[in-house]
């Protein structure tokens, strides 16, 4: 029944998302639920959807940023010593510099701090990060998906309520 499958759903994503906390869940039959219980429920569903794409879309725009940083180093070979490139100094200021050592590069590896290595380790690096985003961005995405399966359940469920309360009201008029 629907019901069960929005538990049993309900209880996968917990799992899914928190690493087995959910163990402790106990099946809710939504037929149950009033419907302001379920307005809310479904609001609580919509509202986790928005958080899950927000977060799958700066996951995938940490990724873009691995992946460009990658190609870069990539790039970098013995002929490109002396080549004019911009350094930046923050986020917005770059001055102009020249390339001096391509054996070598310096890695942001977050919160301000900087990793010399070579560029066969810097390509292992991001591809490890990469691969590290990619699958966090595959459990989110399983976690979107049934999180729009809850709140298409607990719509419909809603909704044949509403119908229910809608055709009792019309037969005691």
């Amino acid at each position: 029944s629907l019901p069960t499958l929005l538990s049993s759903a309900l209880s996968s994503g917990i799992n899914a998302e928190y690493g087995g906390a959910a163990d402790n869940v106990q099946a809710v039959d939504l037929a149950q639920l009033p419907i302001p219980q379920l307005n809310q429920l479904r609001s609580q569903f919509e509202e986790e959807e928005q958080m899950l794409t927000q977060s799958l879309a700066q996951l995938k725009g940490v990724q873009s940023r691995f992946i460009e940083s990658q190609e870069s180093v990539s790039k970098l070979n013995k002929k490109s010593v002396g080549k004019e490139i911009l350094v930046p100094l923050t986020s917005s200021m770059y001055v102009p510099g020249e390339l001096a050592d391509v054996e070598k590069v310096l890695i942001d590896i977050g919160t301000g701090y900087h990793v010399k290595m070579s560029v066969e380790e810097a390509k292992g690096y991001f591809d490890r990060i990469t691969e590290y985003i990619t699958k966090k961005m595959e459990i989110v995405q399983k976690n979107l998906i049934e999180k729009d399966k809850l709140r298409q359940v607990t719509t419909e469920i809603l909704q044949l309520k509403i119908q229910a309360q809608q055709a009792q009201q019309a037969q005691s008029v």
